[in-house]
């Protein structure tokens, strides 16, 4: 095997892993909706946690899942306009919006960093966990987020404008 077959297998196993993750957030906040319906509504008896837990949950799932598991062809874009561009300015508007993204998330990661490291003085009301457990997961989005659009930034000075897609599924 080569280490690009070795480099493309990890990077399959790790995806994969976070699709599993995400998977799980997913599950999780689902039984602690259903946990929150059954006991309002069969037992009379409201819990708090399951509400700080759906939170946190979703929260998480949906950071994570924007940081690792969205491909960049699911992100949406103005495709009306977009994909009536020819593919060297699709790969120009790439190079652009790009190079915004990561200047914006890099302006804000040093605030984000701060605001988050702070809330380690604040808990949730219910659960026994800090809030900036719950909120550093910002921090790893915006990371993840820089390096993405720097991919991309790089894929399209080399001329290869992010894929599009039409409609059901298929990509251009």
């Amino acid at each position: 095997m080569t280490k690009k077959t070795n480099l493309s297998e990890a990077v399959r196993l790790l995806r994969h892993a976070a699709e599993g993750f995400c998977g799980l957030l997913l599950v999780l906040m689902f039984l602690c909706f259903m946990v929150q319906i059954i006991s309002r509504y069969v037992f009379n008896y409201p819990f708090g946690w399951t509400d700080e837990a759906s939170v946190f949950f979703w929260v998480w799932g949906t950071l994570w899942g924007a940081a690792f598991v969205i491909r960049e062809r699911n992100e949406i874009r103005f495709d009306i306009f977009y994909s009536s561009l020819s593919e060297k300015t699709r790969a120009r508007a790439a190079v652009i919006t790009g190079i915004c993204c990561i200047v914006l998330f890099a302006v804000s990661l040093p605030a984000t960093y701060s605001y988050v490291r702070f809330l380690k003085v604040e808990r949730a009301a219910y659960l026994p966990i800090r809030l900036d457990y719950l909120y550093s997961i910002y921090v790893i989005f915006v990371v993840a987020a820089i390096v993405r659009y720097s991919l991309v930034v790089y894929k399209a000075l080399r001329g290869a404008p992010p894929d599009i897609q039409i409609g059901g599924g298929s990509t251009l």
